[in-house]
């Protein structure tokens, strides 16, 4: 069964895209959280942190210099918050290997 986020991968659903590559794809998240709130996820499935192969690695750095470079464009130079749910208990809703870019606005400690 497919995730949501491979429906908006394969164009099966709407998402508000603004960066795609052949490896991954970043969206803003349909229930931010901060003023500013994007999804970056591999287009490769991945269900989760535990599931990240040793083969993975270079796509994982990859991830996080779109990361770097979207929050960069996204004017989040007063800092910003990279989380990645892994599990229930975690939170993570979806099982598809996703980091949420968080910003806009200060953070707190702990997050929850």
């Amino acid at each position: 069964m497919s995730t949501i986020f491979k429906k908006i991968i394969d164009r099966e659903i709407p998402a508000d895209i603004i960066y795609e590559d052949d490896l991954c794809l970043a969206f803003n998240d349909i229930n931010p959280k901060a003023p500013v709130h994007v999804l970056v996820i591999p287009k490769k499935e991945i269900a989760s942190t535990d599931d990240i192969a040793d083969e993975d690695k270079e796509l994982i750095g990859h991830l996080f210099t779109v990361i770097r470079d979207l929050a960069r464009s996204l004017n989040l130079g007063d800092g910003y918050r990279v989380v990645a749910n892994c599990g229930p208990h975690a939170g993570q809703e979806v099982p598809h290997l996703h980091y949420h870019i968080l910003g806009g606005r200060r953070m707190t400690w702990p997050p929850g």
